[in-house]
């Protein structure tokens, strides 16, 4: 009608763990095609958007709610529960943690959580490990999790004392979540937050089943699997479908479902790389997969240098920045293999990457923007620990910065090499076998040697630089670990 403005509204469907069975999508996708929606999107935390306007609302509503489908409008109030299911069988191989412990878990849950929730296999990298709340990571005993807390609005990450049990997680994960929010001046979007307090507090509350640890966590060599196209796997196929404009058209994904349906494929699963994985392809249906994706005029097989990034959800500044950035790199033929990349237009949102370009919050228009250049410590995008490579970067100029940081991991990686007896690199021998790495702060110049710890702080000899916890800070200058830079040992007797 003339004169009355038309409001779109953005829907979101949490898919627990990144995975729906067939049958639930085919409703979800039957009520969007009647009202009247064309594309939905996946997020970073494996969910489901669309847009639709307040007249396609009506009508949505009405069937989710006759097919009991959990929906949130224009809210994010419970974010969805994150796991690695996704990655079980194609890119990694779990001692333990099977298709049955991801689901015995998410049946736990009888609540709604507010707080953001990853259950991840230690051994895989194609999910983050560090992106939730609570994070919790398979350990070396079976049925046993690793608690990484990471409490809301900061960087600051408590590791929990003990293992948890698989049957605790849900339980647990609801105590620590209404202490959280319900003492927000406390554990929410504060400077100073002490995590001993917390877990004494939760302890004193409940009976859990808590085990020591026989390890730390030790983060695997990081390396973004190729999650799209055919892929072969135990005697079976798998399809990965990645967009570029992150728009899946809803008579696709009608499409996918009829198709699983007739070739006996249960369930999808969705990746925090906003694309979707159907597992258990046979050799001989590839033709009807084929099909679908020529008559919906999907492609597959992009470049690796395009997989590897992560974007916000809804954010289309960063997805433009992100095709921006890709068109330069492909000009200059740049080489990213075992980088993957972040861009953070908004504050404090929850992405993961062994590069983060973070806007500067500073207000102006768009040709004003400034860009800082982060890397974490080792390039490995699960570590906890980032260092500011460069600050105030206009948008124009982030290439010639990009390119040189992707030198300098090179570098390392080239030096690191030379300590392998099967590398290709024709590196002086006496070099090679004496290169080892430090943490020198850049402030005082100070060092971190694993082999010897920091004594004088309870940190045990052989504990990594990346194990140590996020309050560490130089014992000299008291810098904090953003300020230290890793460097040759064997350089130091030259200063």
């Amino acid at each position: 009608m003339e004169g009355r403005e038309i409001k779109n509204h953005q829907i979101k469907v949490n898919l627990p763990g990144g995975i729906v069975s067939v049958g639930d999508l085919s409703v979800i996708v039957e009520i969007l095609e009647k009202a009247g929606i064309e594309n939905v999107r996946f997020g970073t935390r494996q969910q489901l958007y669309f847009s639709a306007s307040s007249t396609q609302l009506e009508d949505i509503e009405h069937g989710f709610l006759m097919s009991d489908t959990d929906f949130e409008t224009d809210a994010d109030r419970h974010p969805n529960i994150v796991s690695s299911y996704v990655a079980e069988e194609l890119f990694n191989s779990a001692n333990w943690l099977r298709e049955g412990v991801y689901k015995d878990i998410l049946d736990t849950f009888s609540y709604t959580p507010g707080l953001k929730i990853n259950l991840i296999d230690d051994s895989q990298t194609l999910i983050p490990f560090f992106s939730g709340n609570l994070n919790f990571i398979s350990s070396d005993i079976g049925n046993y999790w690793h608690l990484y807390l990471r409490f809301p609005k900061t960087n600051h990450i408590y590791y929990w004392s003990s293992l948890v049990y698989s049957e605790d997680i849900a339980v647990l994960s609801e105590m620590i979540e209404s202490m959280i929010l319900s003492q927000k001046n406390l554990y929410y979007d504060q400077p100073e937050i002490d995590g001993n307090q917390l877990e004494a507090n939760v302890r004193a509350s409940g009976n859990f089943l808590f085990q020591s640890p026989i390890s730390l966590l030790k983060a695997p060599e990081f390396q973004v699997p190729y999650y799209e196209g055919f892929n072969k796997y135990n005697e079976k196929y798998w399809l990965g479908i990645y967009r570029r404009n992150e728009l899946f058209p809803v008579a696709f994904l009608k499409d996918l479902c009829n198709i699983c349906r007739k070739t006996r494929i249960g369930q999808l699963y969705t990746t925090p790389w906003k694309s979707i994985i159907i597992k258990g392809v046979e050799s001989a249906d590839r033709k009807l997969w084929n099909a679908a994706l020529d008559k919906n005029r999907i492609n597959v097989r992009h470049a690796s240098n395009e997989l590897n990034w992560q974007t916000e959800d809804l954010c289309e500044e960063s997805l433009a920045l992100k095709h921006e950035l890709i068109r330069q790199f492909n000009e200059y033929d740049l080489r990213t293999f075992k980088l993957c990349f972040a861009i953070k237009i908004n504050p404090k949102s929850g992405l993961f990457g062994s590069v983060v370009i973070r806007k500067q919050t500073a207000e102006g228009t768009e040709t004003d923007a400034r860009f800082d250049l982060l890397h974490t410590i080792d390039f490995n995008p699960n570590s906890k620990h980032y260092h500011t490579y460069a600050k105030g970067i206009k948008k124009t100029d982030l290439l010639p910065f990009l390119i040189q940081l992707c030198e300098d991991y090179y570098y390392l990686q080239t030096l690191a090499a030379g300590k392998q007896t099967d590398n290709y690199y024709e590196i002086n021998q006496n070099i090679e076998q004496e290169v080892t790495y430090v943490q020198q702060c850049s402030v005082c110049l100070s060092i971190y040697d694993e082999v010897w710890g920091e004594e004088s702080k309870g940190i045990p000899a052989g504990t990594p630089f990346s194990a140590l916890p996020e309050e560490y800070c130089c014992p000299l200058c008291e810098a904090d670990l953003s300020q230290f830079t890793p460097i040759i040992k064997e350089t130091l007797n030259t200063f």
